[in-house]
């Protein structure tokens, strides 16, 4: 075992939480994982920065945690006879029953009993394995994080869904996306392990909910900069609420730290209104359904309405004034509310960007390439300060240099497919001879969900056949809500090297920058392209129609092509152009 990567390298849970000396601590041997190795990072830079003495009245702290390490989990497994199941072609429903009725191993239970004894807020019991948040492959989101209110007045009560937590995030280990992913990338799924962070939630409690006030992803490297920022001001995503908002792709706030009061390029006030947040995710402290096996089993979703009588929008939202046909700060009057934390981006009461430029340099400099950060704030309703910012993540970003030159002659050529200037990625391809994509005729975002599934079904053989291919759809990718776009997961369109995001009037949203799938895209090194229906540069539709179908569907249809695409992404100017033969 590398001694660096190891429990032994933390003090052991001493029986308490919250009164303990130690805020981060291991419960049996083995490894930590990636992400308690990310949180064991953080809590180093944090302790080296003197950011306590910058910022007077600002605690910055990893919230408090206790890793189980990974050799607690090959007892379990061992124990249980759980490979078998785990590794065979068996459904996500099937895994999870099967670990729910384990028994854990004896010499843990002590230590988990102790700790739920004295702890009664909302716990987060987050997955940490082997192969997570490595610079290469991070496996954002393909592992479950369950969060467990832990207000039952029972301890029993408390320790059952404790545990019931903890053995879902093991099982998540085998399940089927983790398996597609692992495919992926060329390893076996039985080479995992899985240490699990049990960690307290960052928020409040407000009437049947709790969550943070903002919750937050910093990337120091911006794919798609707007503005007056460049690449290199990075960017900022933004959600009222747990950030659940932000990794699944949702609506949020978007801005460069180096500009923070330079507001998203919308066309008008009432467009900005019609494009920020209107719900936000919390635990749910209220008696839930009951269901195991269900990741958001003890989440809920409410609405602004819901949050404004929570008192939670004094730093958070602007007011539409319809009259004047603008946005003023604050909630001082009556109106449509919007979430652009203008308050906190334009004020001096709570110094948050400054805290989040000095947090992105320390965690840049230390690492030594570009960065995201996770983090969730709470703070002083009514004057800001005091406040609290957890810092719940960091890893590393690939950011490609290799330098693509593309004539500009090539975005008007009557050979190009597509052509962009807001492209991820950078590098040339000339292999791809498969395109799927998204029937313009055919497409309703109320049928989002079906789409996706005929999506898959073409990336399964298309993978089985090792043939990389380019995806073009509308919207939003990897969105959790089918509204904003297809609601796929990365394993369900592994195989495509070229992703395409195309608007419509109907489905016009921004593209995503804090989310688990956009992270995976870009340690793949995936090319993506989003293509505006009112720009000057489009898809040739037709072309893509006079192509003969290898598969089509109702919504979704496949060609394979005689000669072989061209790609183009020059990475340090953002734009790129798919050619054909």
């Amino acid at each position: 075992m590398d001694a660096e990567n190891g429990t032994n390298m933390f003090p052991a849970f001493d029986r308490k939480f919250f009164d303990s000396d130690e805020d981060f601590t291991v419960i049996g041997g083995g490894e930590l994982g990636g992400k308690a190795l990310g949180l064991a990072a953080a809590k180093r830079i944090i302790a080296e920065s003197g950011l306590a003495q910058e910022f007077a009245g600002l605690d910055v702290s990893i919230p408090r945690l206790t890793v189980l390490g990974t050799d607690v989990f090959e007892q379990f497994m061992a124990q249980n006879d759980l490979y078998e199941i785990a590794s065979a072609d068996s459904t996500d429903e099937r895994i999870a029953h099967a670990f729910l009725q384990g028994e854990l191993p004896p010499l843990i239970v002590g230590d988990l009993r102790a700790l739920i004894a004295r702890v009664t807020t909302p716990l987060a019991v987050r997955s940490s394995s082997m192969l997570e948040d490595a610079l290469k492959h991070p496996f954002a989101g393909v592992y479950a994080t369950k969060m467990v209110p832990n207000n039952q007045s029972a301890i029993n009560d408390r320790f059952k869904k404790l545990v019931e937590a903890i053995k879902f995030v093991w099982a998540s280990t085998f399940f089927n996306d983790a398996k597609r992913y692992m495919r992926t990338i060329d390893r076996d799924v039985r080479d995992e392990r899985m240490a699990v962070i049990i960690q307290e939630v960052v928020g409040e409690r407000f009437n049947d909910r709790f969550y943070p006030i903002v919750s937050g992803v910093v990337r120091t490297h911006n794919f798609y900069p707007t503005g007056p920022a460049g690449h290199e001001d990075g960017v900022v995503n933004l959600a009222l609420g747990l950030g659940k908002t932000i990794v699944d792709g949702g609506v949020t706030w978007t801005y460069s730290p180096s500009f923070p009061r330079h507001a998203p390029p919308y066309a008008s006030p009432r467009d900005l209104l019609q494009n920020t947040q209107t719900l936000l995710w919390a635990v749910n402290m209220e008696p839930a359904r009951y269901d195991p096996i269900s990741e958001s089993e003890y989440l809920v979703q409410v609405g602004l309405d819901d949050a404004e009588r929570d008192d939670v929008l004094r730093y958070t939202a602007s007011t539409y004034d319809p009259q004047a046909d603008r946005m003023v700060l604050g909630i001082g009057r009556n109106g449509p509310r919007a979430l652009t934390f203008g308050p906190l981006l334009e004020l001096d009461d709570v110094p948050l960007n400054p805290l989040i430029e000095r947090m992105a340099k320390m965690c840049r400099d230390t690492l030594g390439c570009d960065v995201e950060i996770e983090f969730a704030l709470t703070l002083d309703r009514r004057s800001g300060l005091p406040a609290r910012l957890g810092f719940l993540q960091v890893r590393p970003m690939m950011v490609a240099d290799e330098q693509i030159e593309i004539e500009e002659s090539d975005f008007k050529s009557e050979l190009a497919l597509l052509a962009s200037d807001l492209v991820l990625g950078n590098g040339e391809s000339t292999s791809i001879v498969d395109l799927v994509y998204v029937k313009p005729a055919t497409f309703d975002p109320k049928h989002t969900r079906s789409i996706a599934a005929e999506i898959e079904k073409l990336n399964t053989t298309l993978v089985a056949e090792q043939r990389d291919y380019v995806l073009i759809g509308f919207g939003r990718w990897g969105s959790s809500d089918p509204w904003l776009g297809i609601p796929v997961t990365w394993p369900q369109i592994s195989g495509a090297r070229v992703i395409v995001e195309a608007t419509l009037p109907d489905m016009n949203v921004d593209a995503s920058q804090g989310s688990h799938f956009f992270h995976n895209m870009i340690s793949f090194g995936v090319q993506y392209f989003t293509v505006r229906h009112s720009g000057d540069l489009a898809i040739d539709w037709d072309w893509l129609d006079q192509q003969p179908p290898t598969v089509e569907t109702e919504f979704v249809r496949q060609v394979r092509l005689n000669a072989p695409l061209r790609v183009c992404v020059d990475g340090r100017r953002g734009r790129g152009v798919i050619l054909h033969g």
